[in-house]
């Protein structure tokens, strides 16, 4: 893609608990999109090298994992080497070395690939963390979510107890703050917010506004662009 390309390409980005996945993907749906979440992406690979002992010190590098990573994806469901991670990769161990895998140049530089592959074939909903700044920076909409520690921490609790994992919200929240200076203070692709995104935020909005909004944003901007808004 270049500078003068309009794709119907929406990019989300925005920190742990801001409600980028719920939203991308009610969002994908309204507007007869494709999804791809980013995070997940990164989550597969941490919880590769997480089963491989990479982080008790195996035999395995980061270079040899990515070689035997094939990532697939089915709607909103993400396989590694055939089989669906999708639930997998939502555990506390994985949220605590996800941010420290993501870090890493190689990894960002194969999944980067991956992604930009993906959203050049455009009519896409694309969230994450560097989407609208790294991987798609052509975009004609970018998306920033924000909330507050507070409520990012008490939606992630519950969605790990709806899953049977019982955990405490005030240690969620360390670790959510903790997650935010890894990522916005990393020296490769940080989390930012792009200069020309619109911030949105969604501590008191309900999921519903939030999608609506978007939506409306979306239909004007590929409509000023020449876009089929379908």
């Amino acid at each position: 893609m270049n500078g003068n390309t309009f794709l119907k390409v929406i990019a989300i980005d925005g920190p742990a608990g801001s409600g980028k996945s719920t939203v991308a993907k009610m969002v994908a749906e309204k507007m007869n999109m494709r999804y791809l979440d980013t995070g997940a992406m990164y989550r597969v690979v941490t919880f590769y090298l997480i089963k491989t002992g990479f982080f008790e010190g195996g035999a395995i590098d980061i270079h040899s994992a990515l070689i035997g990573i094939k990532l697939d994806f089915e709607n909103d469901r993400i396989f590694l080497n055939g089989k669906d991670v999708s639930e997998e990769i939502r555990t506390p161990m994985v949220d605590t070395k996800v941010s420290y895998v993501a870090k890493q140049e190689e990894v960002r530089a194969f999944l980067t690939r991956m992604q930009r592959e993906i959203a050049e074939r455009g009519n896409v909903v694309i969230e994450g963390r560097d989407i609208g700044t790294v991987v798609v920076p052509e975009a004609p909409l970018k998306i920033f979510l924000t909330a507050s520690i507070k409520e990012r921490a008490r939606r992630r609790v519950a969605q790990l107890r709806s899953k049977g994992i019982e955990v405490d919200i005030e240690k969620m929240k360390r670790e959510i703050r903790k997650r935010d200076e890894i990522d916005s203070s990393r020296s490769l692709a940080p989390l930012v917010k792009s200069k020309d995104a619109i911030e949105i935020d969604t501590t008191t909005l309900s999921i519903e506004e939030v999608v609506d909004k978007i939506v409306r944003l979306a239909k004007k901007r590929f409509k000023e662009h020449g876009r089929d808004v379908g």
